[in-house]
């Protein structure tokens, strides 16, 4: 075998895989999830319908939209047994650390793990995915010493999800923003987390360590965390007028800001960020919280000026977690909440069409050395 002549560092601009799952169509600035535009899907569909597309390929009618809810509900595990296993972990546990455990145990008591073909990989994605909001909601309020609210399949999804969290009762607004929200982090090509979960399922491991995997990656600051970042950014600038003195502050000491750029987008415009850009305008409003969104108007313009660059999605749902009543540390894990479908689809692509990923190396260190005389 030849050996390998040209490296790019980070693989930025190789192609890995295909897939017939998303594409990022910079060019025409949209995301393509199985032949739609993943934004027009945000505004007139469910997250569990792009679920229900993402594995098999097309959208629910409005029949299999309401039974296939109801499969989701029926699948989720035994949340109760695992939420008390985080007493156990460490008093200075972030809840991706708790996603990550969890997600590995749930695998022990998963009948079809390690199953590889699709039916069974669906029905481990089908227990996840019910599973995965009540793990997490009732896994940090566990955790805060707050009263567990149990999950309640009557409820829609997205509603159910943010109660559980919150404690509260959401308005028919704020249930479908945070709807959107998850259909904005459902799926997005191929980054870091998504490759991890590949690379881990083309050994031929199962879905839980596959998706263990990704969570360990999403968790990283560069990927998963910015989301975090920024609202605490937000919250301690506080004033729209305060915004571009503090950014070129940050700037000039070489520091940097969370929220803006993309390795893929570049100098262009995240469309999830103008999606969630929407919906924070129209919480705003009804919140009494104008000058959160002034804020973030005020950031995107600030960044633009002095860097050219465009804000991400995560610069736009942190607010709009915010307006929810989310706590800043579940920000990110329901990140991962939400990726779970496209990361299911995706083991199930690399099962169904492996090859076991092995890249090269280009040798930088030392050659001819000799031990004794």
């Amino acid at each position: 075998m030849a050996e390998p002549e040209e490296y790019r560092p980070g693989l930025e601009g190789v192609i890995a895989a295909e897939t017939a799952i998303s594409y990022l169509d910079v060019a025409h600035e949209e995301i393509v999830v199985r032949g739609y535009n993943l934004i027009d899907l945000a505004e007139h569909v469910s997250y569990l319908d792009v679920v229900h597309l993402l594995w098999y390929g097309r959208l629910p009618s409005a029949a299999e939209s309401a039974r296939w809810a109801a499969e989701i509900a029926a699948a989720r595990l035994d949340t109760e047994r695992i939420v008390p296993l985080i007493d156990q972990l460490g008093p200075g546990l972030h809840m991706m650390d708790w996603l990550r455990t969890a997600v590995s145990v749930l695998g022990t008591w998963d009948p079809d793990v390690g199953q590889e073909d699709a039916a069974h990989v669906w029905a481990q994605g089908r227990r996840l995915v019910g599973s995965l909001p009540a793990v997490l909601a009732q896994g940090y309020r566990r955790r805060q010493l707050l009263p567990v609210i149990p999950s309640d399949p009557a409820r829609p999804y997205a509603a159910n999800f943010l109660h559980m969290m919150t404690g509260r009762e959401p308005s028919a607004a704020e249930a479908r923003a945070f709807d959107q929200l998850l259909i904005a982090y459902s799926e997005h090509e191929m980054p870091n987390s998504t490759f991890a979960a590949r690379v881990i399922s083309s050994t031929l491991a199962d879905l839980y360590g596959a998706l263990t995997g990704a969570v360990a990656s999403l968790k990283g600051r560069l990927h998963g965390g910015a989301n975090e970042a920024v609202m605490r950014m937000l919250l301690e600038v506080g004033d729209p007028a305060r915004m571009r003195a503090y950014l070129e502050d940050r700037l000039a000491r070489k520091e940097r800001i969370m929220g803006f750029g993309h390795r893929v987008y570049m100098r262009q415009p995240d469309p999830r960020a103008m999606l969630m850009k929407q919906v924070l305008a129209e919480l705003a409003g009804p919140a009494g919280r104008q000058d959160l969104y002034e804020l973030c108007v005020a950031g995107e313009e600030a960044m633009y000026a002095l860097k050219g660059l465009y804000p991400n999605l995560d610069y736009y749902a942190a607010p709009v977690y915010y307006l929810l009543g989310v706590p800043i540390e579940l920000y990110t894990p329901i990140f991962f909440v939400a990726r779970v479908a496209g990361l299911v689809a995706h083991v199930q692509e690399q099962y169904a069409h492996n090859r076991l990923f092995r890249p090269r190396v280009r040798y930088t260190g030392p050659r001819g050395l000799r031990v004794g005389p």
